[in-house]
């Protein structure tokens, strides 16, 4: 498998205390999901036990947790202290750092409320997307950023080459595949849409929360390969089961939610499930907060041709015909860009021709 030697910095810096709010105290219809201890994957036959239990869960649902993936609490608080530091600052500065979305650029700042999401009602979350450390994706930071730069590097690099990189190969084991397959196509420097994120959804009053129905982000499906969303106690977060149903998804302590996204759908021909999945208002005793977020998103290669791979288990199983001819001589890097510029104009559709005749559906 891939490695880098990622050296930890010492934790020199100040950085304030963060503090998780409580749990929620209301009874809510959790998902039942699959956690795998990533801790088994180095051990004899480690690999194996893990792309067994993974496998039953992502051809249907496409949600999982980690758990013992090699970062110690004290540093994920330490990314969510900076979260929130980082969307305290002015907004005039904050805007000198703007994404260029228009144009399907995500990496810098996403401001809050640049799109209608229901007739005269705008989103509720601001982001902040730093790209993969590697000269071609090089720009200017907020001085918070620059001055906690190594750490961040090594936490985004840490997760990328200790978490990400384990993952891609349990999914290869599943297909029947080198080990090395998804490794070939997700090599960290070269270009593609991976990147680290701050996230903050802010706080609606009732009487928007009424007009939204409750839902803050419609049910939608991820750009990339996978995203992983670190623990934050806040409930909102629901995925859509093959039924049908929302159901909550926990915040286990010590974990990772995981979740599938495009990129992996259109390689498998749907056999890997990208899944949809829902932000909405927080439980009543939740209300009051505001919910940040950390999270790695990662992406093929820009070049990466999004048709089904050649897999044994796919041909065995019948997945290997091409289900959607619109999707041929689709690149991983065209369907982010396009998506990301989209997104920005969606106003509430159920789904929307994103490119090539490709569409994207949005659910209640």
């Amino acid at each position: 498998m891939a490695t880098q030697t990622i050296t930890r910095p010492q934790q020199t810096s100040f950085i304030p205390k963060w503090t998780q709010v409580a749990e929620t105290q209301h009874e809510l219809d959790w998902a039942d999901l699959v956690t795998l201890d990533l801790s088994k994957f180095d051990k004899p036959n480690g690999k194996q036990e893990l792309a067994a239990q993974l496998s039953d869960a992502v051809n249907r649902i496409g949600f999982f947790y980690i758990t013992n993936f090699g970062l110690n609490q004290d540093e994920v608080d330490r990314q969510f202290s900076l979260c929130k530091q980082v969307f305290e600052l002015p907004t005039d500065e904050k805007i000198k750092y703007r994404a260029d979305l228009e144009n399907g650029g995500y990496n810098g700042y996403k401001p809050l409320a640049t799109r209608e999401i229901r007739p005269g009602i705008l989103d509720n979350t601001e982001i902040y997307n730093i790209p993969k450390f590697i000269p071609e994706y090089k720009r200017e930071h907020p001085e918070v950023i620059k001055q906690h730069w190594d750490e961040i590097q090594y936490f985004a690099k840490h997760i990328h080459f200790e978490i990400v990189n384990k993952l891609l190969v349990l999914f290869a084991i599943i297909l029947e595949l080198p080990e090395d397959f998804f490794l070939k196509n997700h090599r960290y420097e070269a270009k593609s849409d991976c990147h680290f994120r701050y996230m903050k959804y802010h706080k609606r009053t009732p009487e928007q929360n009424a007009a939204l129905d409750n839902v803050w982000v419609k049910g939608h499906t991820d750009f990339g390969s996978l995203t992983l969303l670190f623990r934050q106690p806040v409930a909102a977060l629901q995925v859509r089961t093959p039924e049908g149903e929302w159901k909550y998804v926990k915040p286990h302590p010590g974990s990772i939610t995981v979740n599938i996204a495009d990129a992996l759908q259109f390689l498998t021909n749907g056999f890997l499930k990208s899944s949809i999945h829902r932000v909405v208002a927080p439980p009543p005793d939740q209300a009051d907060v505001d919910r940040h977020g950390v999270l790695y998103f990662v992406r093929p290669e820009d070049d990466t041709q999004l048709v089904p791979i050649d897999s044994p288990l796919l041909k065995r199983l019948g997945y290997d015909q091409t289900l959607d001819q619109a999707t041929v001589g689709l690149t991983a890097g065209e369907w982010v860009k396009a998506r990301v510029s989209k997104n920005v104009s969606k106003q509430g559709k159920d789904d929307q021709e994103i490119i090539k005749g490709v569409k994207a559906k949005y659910y209640d």
